[in-house]
C-alpha cells in the first residue's frame, strides 16, 4: 500500500511539471507536454487509490474520458 502523503508530494509535483511543459507554449502535439500529461494522470491514479486505501474516502473529482481528439 502506498502511503497517501507520499502519493500527493508525488502529484503535486507531477502538477508543477505538467504547468512547466504547458505554459513553455508548444502545444499539445509537443512530446515534453503528453508526458506530463501520462505522468499526471498516472500520479492522479496512485493518489486516488492511496487515499481509497489508507483512508478509506475518495476524491471529489474523476478523471476525464480519454478523447481520441485531445492528442
Amino acid at each position: 500500500m502506498a502511503d497517501a502523503r507520499n502519493t500527493l508530494n508525488s502529484l503535486i509535483a507531477a502538477l508543477e511539471r505538467h504547468y512547466e511543459a504547458i505554459s513553455s507554449g508548444r502545444g499539445s502535439e509537443d512530446p515534453a507536454v503528453i508526458a506530463t500529461y501520462e505522468h499526471l494522470k498516472t500520479a492522479f491514479m496512485d493518489y486516488e487509490e492511496a487515499v481509497s486505501d489508507q483512508f478509506g474516502e475518495v476524491l471529489p473529482m474523476e478523471l476525464a474520458e480519454d478523447d481520441e481528439d485531445w492528442s
